[in-house]
């Protein structure tokens, strides 16, 4: 475990001061930075990053090598798997990201079909981003909506519909481009792109 200051506080960040429920479970080597908030009943693994000013809510659970960028929010009830970077300014409630995810700045994972209503939980449900998948800065991800293993979403896009694995869309409203496969390399240092994942 990281050790605790006295004030209960990483590095000046707010550690399970909010909310009820477990003080949050911090798993080795896991940094939170300064004006960072995390809320009781999370779980996060080694070696993660919480940078400051983020926020991560009641019942949220991380894999270990997570890194969540300033600004960004966690919402509850997300599960997070390991080796996933979330960047700066990102916002995420309900949603299931598995193993090596990577978020650019601004993605937001919407919960909401619709503004409330009294009967708005039985609505309300997050997306799912399956392993290796890649989100550009500024994409939108509509509630309930599956990015398929492996999937490239380009930046500004808003995704309203699952999207298939291996492939590239982007568009409003995003459509399949082409597939991951036949990327290639801008600069030609690598054959085709995320070879080095392999």
């Amino acid at each position: 475990m990281v050790k605790k200051r006295s004030d209960n506080s990483f590095f000046g960040a707010e550690i399970g001061k909010q909310g009820k429920g477990k003080a949050p479970l911090i798993g080795e080597e896991t940094k939170i930075m300064s004006g960072a908030v995390v809320y009781r009943k999370v779980k996060m693994g080694k070696r993660c990053l919480i940078a400051h000013y983020a926020v991560v809510r009641e019942d949220n659970e991380l894999g270990s090598d997570v890194s969540i960028g300033v600004y960004t929010y966690l919402g509850p009830r997300n599960r997070i798997g390991s080796r996933v970077k979330i960047h700066t300014n990102c916002f995420l409630e309900l949603a299931t990201i598995e193993d090596g995810v990577a978020f650019g700045p601004g993605v937001i994972l919407t919960d909401d079909p619709h503004p409330r209503c009294p009967r708005f939980k039985e609505c309300v449900g997050g997306a799912t981003v399956k392993k290796r998948a890649k989100i550009g800065a500024g994409a939108v991800i509509l509630p309930g909506v599956t990015i398929g293993e492996g999937a490239l979403v380009g930046s500004g896009s808003i995704v309203t519909k699952d999207v298939k694995p291996w492939v590239v869309v982007a568009g409003n409203p995003a459509k399949v481009l082409c597939r991951v496969k036949d990327l290639r390399c801008q600069k030609g240092f690598y054959k085709r792109v995320y070879e080095w994942e392999d």
